[in-house]
């Protein structure tokens, strides 16, 4: 199923998607949670619940009719990994650094600001953000059940489903702050986008390899800048799996339903790589410029860069 949650008539719903129709699921049913969230809390008695009204109804909201939001608007938390060896050791060397041997010996991660959640569309800067602007390329995962010191074993279980996430990047602010060894901070936190819709699992089978470090998804992800192709990779690429991830995350720590982790940005996934190997020349985002980011089986999130005049 591909979960979305929308705005209609000023208000919130969430509900699931097939032909630019939607299902509004707790309209149909009760019983179904109000909200995203809590129907991802509720595990497989609230996706049983959404497969029998979906077997037993028609969608009657025309996508065409409403806004989309993030998939997931609240999330508890966001993480975001650096599991791509292409960008990490790419980036490195276009800024004259040896490839760092940590990257092989953890799933390093970072928090990111889980109230700055955008979905597609307008995506609001303030002018210090539009130094060096740049966009990432993403997958993300949803966590469905919650636990602790979760081995890679049994880490794919805690997968909920799967979206495509723009990790977006103010480089000065980024750059300026990380020399004092401390951040990202307000080089990431001013928002990062998610969408279009939470795909759960089992529409991905099909893109789906077994290894000993967890599951695989040969699933190929590109960039788009006004219409112009930047990027291409697979998420199958990874390094780290995201069961490594969990693993990692969850040592020592609860994680929890609705937690959002990102894979981290995926070979020749951003301008600050692209720019270092030549492949762009000094190109950052600028306001009205459209960024759309597609990930076969995902669908493709846009994004529209504007200034917010209100400060």
């Amino acid at each position: 199923m591909k979960f979305i949650s929308f705005k209609k008539d000023e208000k919130l719903f969430y509900g699931v998607i097939e032909n630019d129709m939607i299902y509004d699921l707790h309209k149909l049913d009760s019983n179904i949670s109000k909200t995203m969230l809590e129907f991802i809390k509720g595990g497989s008695d609230q996706l049983n619940l959404a497969k029998n009204v979906i077997q037993e109804n028609e969608p009657f909201i025309n996508i065409k009719d409403v806004e989309l939001l993030s998939p997931l608007i609240n999330p508890p938390s966001v993480r975001d990994a650096y599991a791509f060896r292409q960008h990490v050791a790419t980036a490195r060397r276009n800024r004259g650094l040896e490839m760092i041997a940590e990257f092989d010996e953890i799933p390093i991660f970072y928090f990111t600001n889980h109230n700055a959640v955008f979905g597609p569309g307008n995506f609001p800067v303030l002018s210090k953000h539009l130094g060096k602007l740049d966009f990432e390329l993403e997958c993300a995962v949803v966590i469905g059940k919650g636990g602790r010191n979760i081995s890679v074993d049994d880490a794919d279980n805690h997968v909920f489903g799967f979206m495509i996430m723009n990790d977006f990047s103010a480089r000065l602010l980024q750059m300026q702050e990380m020399k004092l060894n401390l951040g990202p901070a307000k080089g990431k936190d001013f928002g990062s986008s998610f969408g279009p819709w939470l795909v759960t699992k089992d529409e991905l089978e099909s893109y789906r390899k077994t290894s000993p470090d967890g599951d695989r998804y040969n699933l190929k992800m590109k960039a788009f800048v006004n219409n112009i192709q930047v990027s291409e990779d697979s998420l199958s690429n990874m390094t780290w799996t995201f069961a490594q991830i969990i693993e990692r995350v969850s040592y020592g720590v609860d994680i929890f339903p609705g937690d959002i982790i990102g894979s981290g940005t995926c070979g020749t996934g951003c301008f600050l790589e692209l720019n270092g190997s030549k492949i762009t020349d000094n190109q950052w985002l600028q306001t009205n410029d459209n960024i759309s980011l597609e990930i076969e089986g995902l669908g493709t999130l846009t994004n529209k860069i504007i200034l917010d005049e209100s400060v």
